[in-house]
């Protein structure tokens, strides 16, 4: 059982932003930009591309709710989109709010939240989401 799916499972907290039958998404805890939030699928499955065509399809429709929530209380001019795959063995997007490519680059150093600061980031996405 990978890390994200004992978040799924509540057997590890997350800062949840929205989840539905098939989705959950939550803040990062090793963010690159505040309000960086990771999209993964309930079902554990190690590589997106191994997805079916219709979980990645709805996975996308999913992130990009997540997206527009982020959009309206992030600033940033783009909401930036990552898959790397190497971290946690369990498919995963990344939406990171960027005003600049450099802001994608996960080489820079990670942006530190207290625990309050974290839910009052999850807090006003989570609001903005439909």
């Amino acid at each position: 059982m990978t890390v994200f799916s004992k978040i799924i499972a509540g057997e590890i907290s997350s800062y949840k932003i929205a989840e539905d039958e098939n989705f959950y998404s939550f803040l990062d805890i090793n963010p690159v930009a505040k309000g960086h939030v990771l999209v993964i699928p309930k079902q554990e499955i190690d590589y997106i591309f191994d997805l079916s065509d219709d979980t990645l399809a709805q996975m996308m429709l999913f992130s990009k709710k997540v997206a527009k929530a982020m959009s309206k209380v992030i600033k940033s001019k783009r909401i930036g989109i990552a898959v790397m795959g190497l971290e946690v063995p369990h498919a995963h997007i990344h939406l990171i709010p960027i005003s600049e490519e450099s802001d994608m680059s996960f080489r820079n150093p990670k942006k530190k939240f207290s625990p309050e600061e974290f839910e009052a980031i999850a807090r006003s996405i989570r609001e903005a989401f439909e």
